[in-house]
């Protein structure tokens, strides 16, 4: 192996015979994760048009053998005697489950997809573990683990050591500017045509995304919130009218070409296909993951500028409740992203209330609910807020499980799964693609269920409220199409099925008397091309807020308003 070190050394330098150089693992352990540990990357460059033919398939061989200098390149550094072991070490079990995850499902590996698994609870980790996992971990890490544990090392003073280890890096870097040298055009088309490609390269992939993010954390401004819409206050109610209460509803995972109310084949809106609902078919999301969407959504800024913005800065449920209006954040997922840690709120279920029970067979013994669960008793949670901010209005917000992969057969009840058979497994590439969109159109069918009997029960509030309901999903699916599954790829590389969105609107006639709503343009509007944007503009108009920070343009239901 290159820079065997040892044989240079003088005798009272030299470990016993047998030993071997730092060096030497560092360059093995880059062959075995350029090589194996990168399977997905190579898996997916073979098949692609790009690299047809045999001058396609010799510069992935090529692109292949840059990769391993570059590795070889970073873990020269980390070759020193004490440390390489433990430092191979976690290179090794970071790169295993990244492969299981790349090759799975697909993912890139950015600080978005990083940012979303610091946000994963424990519920959503679990659907993620597998057998094959596992069998990733043992091949790919603990099997060369077990051999680099067993060398013994070779010793070097510090200067020498850090002389050959300057050595390896440049023989490294030089290996691989000569192999790019060799297909300079091929590898600048690849560069610029196939970005994501560099993304699938492990362990750099997670490295790089970890480190963009800890720079992105430093630039935000330390310090309280800025206040947003410090001027918020509640428009005058015409004579006679109710006031408002808004059910919004934050969906999970729903992509809007799976629905039926959308032009779908198969019959998921069987029960709001019954309802005066209005569903909007060219919705756009503010991203391709919770992590992403849901603080974008609940801002006033929209994405163009949001994506961009430092993120401190309050939240629409922070204006509400400055308005005056009672507000309420319940939720069956990973939490709010900071959104409504400022505001009233709860999981949807708390076992510690002993005079709050859980109807039998919404819940399952390891904690996770179905969606239902956040419509048991919501009369008692409106009368727990202050009777005197209710009597302004209501805002409540319902944040859903919904259809989150890859276990969408956990996401339904068993008395509810129309479409069979289904995939139940959360290794969804192992299920025949059929089975794995017959479970994802199980959870929107239950999505389905779950909206109308929201939508029953605010048609009870009448006599109290005027209700409207809005359900939109914080970003879509991949089901295998081109080979991906699930979400989260970056928004500029993700496909429409990651980004495009239902939205669902239900506003009886007494909402729209008071709101002065034109119902036949609504209907007409459902084709107008609308995204996360409106979501902040439609829901202060909805509840009675005036502010100067509204913008009508962006207000989904503002172009149809009378006067």
């Amino acid at each position: 192996m290159p820079f065997s070190d040892s044989s240079t050394s003088p005798p009272r330098e030299a470990a016993s015979a047998g030993a071997r150089s730092p060096l030497t693992l560092t360059w093995l352990t880059a062959l075995w994760i350029g090589v194996l540990g990168n399977w997905p990357l190579w898996q997916r460059m073979w098949g692609m048009p790009d690299y047809a033919g045999a001058s396609g398939k010799v510069f992935v061989v090529v692109f292949a053998g840059i990769v391993v200098m570059v590795l070889a390149a970073v873990f020269s550094l980390l070759a020193w005697r004490v440390a390489v072991k433990p430092l191979l070490t976690v290179m090794l079990l970071l790169t295993a489950p990244l492969a299981y995850f790349i090759g799975s499902y697909g993912v890139i590996i950015d600080s978005t997809m990083i940012t979303n698994a610091l946000q994963t609870d424990v519920r959503e980790t679990r659907d993620l573990l597998g057998w094959s996992l596992l069998v990733h971990v043992l091949v790919i890490a603990v099997l060369p683990l077990v051999w680099i544990w067993r060398q013994r090392l070779t010793e070097l003073r510090w200067y020498k050591r850090l002389g050959w280890n300057a050595a390896s890096v440049a023989m490294a870097l030089a290996l691989g500017v000569g192999l790019a040298a060799t297909r300079t055009a091929d590898l600048a088309s690849t560069l610029r045509n196939n970005k994501a490609l560099t993304k699938m390269v492990s362990p750099i992939n997670a490295i790089w995304a970890s480190a963009s993010l800890v720079a992105q954390k430093h630039k935000k401004p330390k310090g309280p919130l800025e206040v947003v819409a410090a001027d918020a206050v509640l428009t005058p109610r015409p004579a006679g009218s109710r006031p408002p209460l808004v059910l919004l509803v934050v969906g999970e995972t729903a992509r809007s070409e799976n629905f039926q109310l959308n032009g779908y084949d198969k019959p998921t809106n069987p029960e709001l296909s019954k309802r005066p609902v209005l569903s909007y078919r060219e919705v756009a999301s503010c991203g391709t993951s919770t992590a992403a969407s849901l603080p974008c959504m609940f801002s006033q800024l929209g994405r163009e500028v949001y994506v961009d913005h430092p993120g401190n800065q309050q939240t629409l449920m922070d204006v509400l409740q400055r308005a005056g209006l009672a507000v309420l954040w319940l939720d069956n997922q990973s939490g709010c992203k900071g959104i409504c840690d400022r505001v009233p709120n709860a999981q949807a279920i708390n076992p510690a209330r002993a005079d709050h029970p859980i109807p039998a067979g919404l819940c399952r013994a390891d904690g996770e609910c179905l969606d239902e669960v956040m419509l048991h008793d919501l009369d008692a949670r409106i009368a727990a807020l202050d009777p005197q901010r209710v009597a302004r209005g209501v805002v409540l917000v319902l944040h859903q499980m919904g259809s989150h992969g890859p276990a969408y057969y956990l996401r339904t009840p068993d008395d509810r799964k129309p479409f069979q058979p289904e995939c139940r497994s959360n290794a969804l590439q192992q299920c025949p693609l059929e089975q794995v969109r017959n479970a994802y159109d199980n959870t929107i069918a239950y999505t389905d269920h779950v909206l109308a009997k929201a939508i029953d029960w605010l048609g009870t509030q009448q006599t109290r409220f005027d209700p409207s309901l809005l359900y939109v999903s914080d970003h879509g699916e991949s089901l295998g199409e081109n080979n991906l599954f699930l979400h989260g790829m970056p928004y500029a590389l993700a496909p429409k099925q990651q980004k495009h969105v239902p939205l669902i609107l239900w506003l009886p006639e007494q909402t729209r008397a008071t709101q002065q709503l034109d119902g036949e343009c609504l209907a007409k509007r459902r084709d107008t091309p609308m995204s996360h944007d409106g979501l902040y503009h439609t829901v202060l108009s909805l509840s009675g807020v005036q502010t100067s920070v509204y913008r009508k343009d962006w207000d989904w239901v503002g172009a149809c308003r009378k006067g």
